[in-house]
């Protein structure tokens, strides 16, 4: 059984409210930009065919299901999210795919992934890094379980460089966002994200905690002005 701390347990039980409305908020509040952002960086993972991909934070699944609709049919897909309930509405989504034969989530912490070392041919994690507690520890734990020639592909919100589009960014971000998560969910939660956000380590000091973890050739790439961005590392 994993330990989680106290802080982790708040965030867990925060994800597990808002998980019955979870994939309808992303939808509306992304405008469905987000399914975009997930294809590109499904794209980038390094894994042929009979290969195996581990997907952290997998939430709901839906990069698992993103993986498996863009990978050859042999490829086995792993998703792990330490929130129960994200994971039962993923299994739900799974069963009822094509794919429901190569897709097997578990409830597991990224600090703590419940797989042997050298295992996956690819580890993604999308939108989730930041809501590691201990994203080093996260890091390196993902670096662990990747076979040698490996990759990494993290995809996570970012702020925008251009100042104009920055402070409109913002507006929607501190102001909009939270407003329109209250109305179907817990503003609370919606509230949680941006500040989540702008707590983030930069692109270089994050691509360096990446390099501390073991990872090589680390490069990020921005997406739609900024408002994510994709980090890739190697082992």
């Amino acid at each position: 059984m994993y330990s989680i701390t106290p802080k982790g347990e708040q965030i867990r039980k925060m994800f597990g409210a808002i998980a019955p409305r979870y994939d309808f908020l992303n939808r509306l509040l992304s405008l469905g930009i987000d399914r975009r952002w997930r294809r590109i960086a499904v794209g980038l993972i390094s894994c042929g065919a009979g290969g195996r991909v581990l997907d952290v934070a997998t939430g709901t699944g839906d990069v698992a299901l993103t993986i498996a609709a863009h990978t050859p049919a042999d490829v086995r897909i792993t998703g792990i999210d330490f929130c129960a309930e994200m994971i039962d509405i993923g299994r739900t989504k799974v069963a009822a795919s094509p794919h429901a034969g190569r897709i097997e989530l578990a409830v597991a912490p990224c600090e703590e992934i419940p797989f042997p070392d050298a295992t996956f041919d690819a580890v993604t994690i999308a939108f989730g890094i930041r809501n590691v507690v201990d994203r080093p520890r996260g890091l390196a734990e993902m670096h662990r379980v990747l076979k040698s020639g490996g990759n990494a592909v993290i995809l996570e919100f970012a702020t925008p460089v251009s100042p104009l589009f920055k402070a409109l960014y913002h507006w929607y971000f501190l102001k909009v966002l939270p407003a329109i998560g209250g109305l179907f969910s817990q503003k609370s939660a919606y509230q949680y994200l941006p500040d989540s956000v702008l707590e983030f380590p930069s692109r270089e000091a994050f691509k360096g905690m990446m390099r501390q973890a073991g990872f090589k050739n680390t490069t990020h790439r921005d997406l739609t002005f900024g408002i994510a961005t994709l980090y890739c590392g190697d082992k």
